[in-house]
């Protein structure tokens, strides 16, 4: 009596089938790019830089330990925001006709001269050094915000704090007048420049 043999399943394609998905999963799969800190530096100025009043400096250190030093005091990371807006909005001198600070002689003249000074240790971890990078620029966006409030409604455009603005402005599918919020913006960043002057130790 003969024997029967056992079916066998071809697997002859097998390979082209998995080679196939291999090619479909590398074209469709779209990989990050880790873009880092959106970070502009300033111009290298060739002439002699201005001299600062300390009392313009706002000094911001963390130690290796990622604790904090704000104007030589231990500080939590969720008050350094208040802090740096007090700071900027001071208007020591009251040259600053929108500014609503305390005024304090011993703080930042106004906006325009006051500098924010980062330091950080070189062993200082990456999640201490974004966070309080996050803080320092949210109380810059704060102080413009409010000013966007204020100044928004004269140049026809109500209600937009800005953020929303530059949102607005980098829409391409706006049809809206892109050069009069340009230099609205631009009028904003100038009374309210951010000054954010970083050092590794």
């Amino acid at each position: 009596m003969a024997k029967r043999s056992a079916p066998e399943v071809n697997a002859g394609s097998m390979a082209d089938i998995a080679f196939l998905l291999l090619i479909f999963f590398l074209v469709t799969t779209t990989i990050e790019k880790d873009s880092g800190i959106n970070r502009k530096l300033p111009p290298i100025e060739e002439t002699d830089p201005p001299i600062i009043k300390q009392k313009n400096i706002f000094t911001v250190l963390i130690n290796k330990h990622d604790q904090l030093l704000v104007e030589d005091e231990p500080m939590e990371i969720k008050d350094l925001r208040k802090a740096a807006v007090e700071f900027l909005d001071n208007n020591g001198d009251g040259t600053c006709d929108f500014c609503k600070g305390a005024r304090d002689p011993k703080s930042s003249d106004n906006p325009d001269k006051a500098i924010i000074s980062l330091k950080n240790d070189r062993q200082t971890s990456y999640g201490a050094y974004i966070s309080v990078q996050n803080e320092l620029v949210a109380a810059y966006n704060e102080l413009r915000n409010r000013r966007a409030l204020e100044v928004g409604p004269s140049k026809g455009f109500p209600n937009m704090n800005y953020q929303e603005m530059n949102k607005l402005h980098d829409d391409v599918r706006w049809t809206g007048n892109k050069t009069k919020l340009g230099d609205l913006i631009d009028q904003i960043k100038l009374e309210i420049p951010q000054k954010l002057s970083e050092v590794v130790e």
